[in-house]
């Protein structure tokens, strides 16, 4: 660390030297890994640009529209540089997509049909999916109460798909097999294209006709190939995560084969209208910029997890996945053993925002979670998990999730303060 830095870090904004020494020497061995990200990053770059090439991307494609929406311009060419990107045959990509969860509920019910099965691989899902599927809840219009079945998978123990068991679990009624790629509010390595190309195969050998979904969420351009790109029939995810880079303010994104994408779009508005209808309220400029930017931005985001990843690994503490462990998502857990610790390690992340630094974050009864959950976010855009951030159920074991950083040296900052302020509560 340069003299000028070090001294700012220390002397102005109060960082304790043996803090940073923790971090340099988890930066050192951690800096030959970098080689490897930064090409995928190049790559992904590359291949963003050559896709707003060939659609021939234009300021024309920023402009307003009103009302119904009707021959948005900008809109049909932003679904058609997704579904090019993700190497698909089409793509809803829209303001009205109200976060990953609703993008993953229109995908869930615009396909499946009472009287279909629905089976996840990748064990239980997300915890907001828990009252969409009907696995817990009041019903509220789940897919229980549409009489759409359900049944999971558990991992295996070193945290890859059971085949064998996915194969007991498949019946006629099976219509649809998901893999969750990120971890959620799991304790386990993020699944990654080789397996999830291994996965489709392997259901398709079953039954040609079974569609296979991939929660995307978290994973774009992590790998120089994205789901679709080895079989998998749809995809969703949400634009303040990874592929919004930081720049949408909203939104989420659906890509695969025409039929689905038609019958999903029935869903988001109804039926003989689909994707024709649905302003962009202006947003086409930032969802385009941020695509752009995207590449880089989780670029960045990855190295501060595997900062994160060696910093604590070298403390003693449990981490998935470790530093040198190839990833499939931006997102570092850390075992943290103790509430108390949990909320200095996001009192610490907080205060190294650049918005609402000042604020003590504490759990409380978010909607759609069955746990008080903490959350620390400074962000630009409300809930951008691009943006640093981390998280995590006040539950045994206490598993605090790391995420984001719209660049590399504010990841690293984050993992600076979160040491900081367990350093100040005694618990490092």
């Amino acid at each position: 660390m340069q003299k000028n830095t070090y001294e700012l870090l220390t002397k102005s904004m109060g960082i304790h030297s043996d803090v940073l020494d923790i971090i340099d020497k988890a930066e050192q061995e951690i800096q030959p890994l970098f080689d490897k990200l930064d090409d995928i990053m190049a790559f992904n770059q590359y291949k963003v640009l050559d896709v707003f090439q060939k659609c021939r991307i234009s300021d024309m494609h920023f402009a307003w529209n009103t009302g119904y929406g009707y021959d948005d311009a900008g809109r049909a060419a932003l679904e058609k540089a997704y579904a090019m990107l993700f190497k698909t045959e089409a793509a809803l990509v829209r303001p009205i997509i109200v976060n990953g969860t609703h993008a993953l509920t229109l995908t869930l019910t615009g396909i499946c049909r009472p009287g279909d099965e629905l089976i996840y691989c990748t064990g239980a899902p997300y915890d907001t999916l828990e009252e969409v599927i009907g696995i817990r809840g009041e019903g509220k219009g789940s897919m229980k109460e549409f009489g759409i079945t359900y049944k999971q998978v558990e991992l295996l123990p070193d945290g890859t798909i059971d085949l064998e068991g996915l194969r007991k679990a498949i019946t006629p009624k099976t219509k649809m097999v998901c893999c969750q790629r990120a971890t959620g509010y799991g304790f386990r390595k993020a699944i990654t294209i080789p397996q999830i190309e291994e996965w489709v195969k392997f259901v398709k050998s079953i039954n040609p006709d079974i569609i296979c979904m991939a929660d995307n969420c978290y994973g774009e351009f992590l790998d120089t190939k994205e789901p679709t790109e080895v079989g998998v029939d749809v995809i969703a995810g949400s634009l303040i995560k990874n592929p919004g880079g930081g720049l949408a303010l909203t939104g989420g994104y659906i890509a695969g084969r025409q039929d689905l994408i038609d019958n999903i779009s029935y869903r988001m508005t109804s039926p003989g209208i689909g994707g024709e209808c649905g302003l962009m309220f202006g947003q086409t400029r930032t969802m385009f910029q941020g695509l752009f930017m995207a590449p880089k931005v989780v670029n960045g985001a990855v190295k501060g997890a595997m900062l994160c990843a060696k910093a604590f690994e070298n403390l003693g503490y449990e981490v998935c996945p470790k530093a040198e462990e190839d990833r499939s998502d931006i997102i570092e857990s850390v075992v943290l053993k103790s509430p108390e610790a949990m909320k200095a390690f996001c009192r610490g992340i907080q205060g190294a925002a650049p918005i609402d630094a000042y604020v003590t974050p504490e759990p409380w009864a978010m909607p759609g979670y069955d746990d008080p959950v903490i959350m620390a976010a400074g962000a630009f855009v409300q809930g951008s998990s691009i943006e640093l951030s981390a998280d995590g159920p006040i539950r045994p074991p206490y598993i605090v999730y790391f995420q984001g950083g719209l660049t590399y040296e504010h990841s690293k900052f984050g993992v600076i303060k979160a040491l900081q302020a367990m350093k100040e509560d005694g618990l490092v």
